[in-house]
This record gives structure tokens, C-alpha cells and sequence, in this order.
């Protein structure tokens, strides 16, 4: 069923409105899962073709649009909802809507990788988790967080990108 999904991707419907980016996600983002039966037989590879082909699909229907503005289209594994996810923008690949640290990459092969073998999908592990301590409260009840303390950060996850627009790369 994911190969399905992945390309029905390519005839959604698609939105480039450079001046409205929220239109663009709200319209263009896609959350891609299937069960553990069909990923353990899926294939790193036949997924990756999947994308490629539905972002050649996509760089099509930009062109016959006649939009001549930059479009890219993008993958990432969200490990936290255990789901593959994919969206086209009218950005560059370093302005892709995201409010964390990504890297973009050009191959697609471990993004994918990371969504099959995942064992627990959705599920991150308490090995995984920053938690000290001092976060630990004895007395049971919910500790106020302290407004001034820094996010965490956390080290940039990859984001397979490809230009699809017609405009300057």
C-alpha cells in the first residue's frame, strides 16, 4: 500500500503560493505509514524509485502549470509519529518550512532505511530521551518549568530534497 500512496502523491492537489507558505503546507504535506507487515517487505530501494518517480510527476504538473518560480520537493522520516512524510514548497532546499535543525540531502536510500527498520514505530525509547535528574520531581507533582532555560537542540535530522520548479536552482 505505501508504494500506492507515494504515488498518488503526484495527483493531489498541489499548491504553489510563494506569498502564502501556510497554504502550501496545509496542501502539499502528506504522512505516509503502513502497517509492519508491509514495511518489513518493502524495499529500501523500490521505496526510494516510488519518490523519485512521484517527484518527477510532480516537476511535470509544475511545468505544464506554467508556475516559474523554485519548487522542491522534500522527504523526512518523522520518528516521532513513526511515519514517512513528503511536501512540496516554493522554496530552496535550505528554506524548507521546518522549526528545527534538518540537513537537506541527495540521497534518499537512509531516510527510508530509517523508516523500515524501525522497530517501534511512533515509539521513541527512553535510552533516547535527555532526561537528568534534576528533571525527576520527589514530591509527585508536575515541576514549573523554568521559562529562562534554553531549548534543547537537537542534531539536525536529513531531509531528501529535489528541485522540481522550473525557476532558478
Amino acid at each position: 500500500m505505501l508504494l500506492t500512496w507515494i504515488a498518488e502523491v503526484a495527483d493531489e492537489p498541489l499548491a504553489l503560493e510563494p506569498a502564502d507558505r501556510r497554504v502550501e503546507w496545509e496542501t502539499n504535506t502528506w504522512w505516509l505509514s503502513t502497517d509492519d507487515e508491509d514495511r518489513r517487505a518493502l524495499s529500501v530501494p523500490e521505496v526510494v524509485a516510488a519518490f523519485e518517480h512521484t517527484a518527477e510527476r510532480i516537476g511535470q504538473r509544475i511545468h505544464t502549470l506554467g508556475f516559474t518560480g523554485m519548487a522542491t520537493f522534500y522527504v523526512w522520516h518523522d520518528d516521532q509519529a513513526g511515519q514517512l512524510r513528503c511536501s512540496t514548497g516554493s522554496v530552496p532546499a535550505e528554506q524548507l518550512p521546518f522549526g528545527g535543525a534538518y540537513r537537506p540531502v541527495d540521497d534518499l536510500g537512509p531516510v527510508v532505511e530509517g523508516y523500515l527498520r524501525d522497530e517501534q514505530p511512533g515509539t521513541v525509547p527512553w535510552t533516547e530521551l535527555d532526561f537528568t535528574p534534576d528533571d525527576a520531581s520527589d514530591d509527585g507533582l508536575d515541576d514549573v518549568p523554568d521559562e529562562s532555560a534554553p531549548e534543547p537542540e537537537f542534531p539536525p535530522f536529513p531531509v531528501w530534497v529535489r528541485s522540481v520548479g522550473t525557476g532558478p536552482h
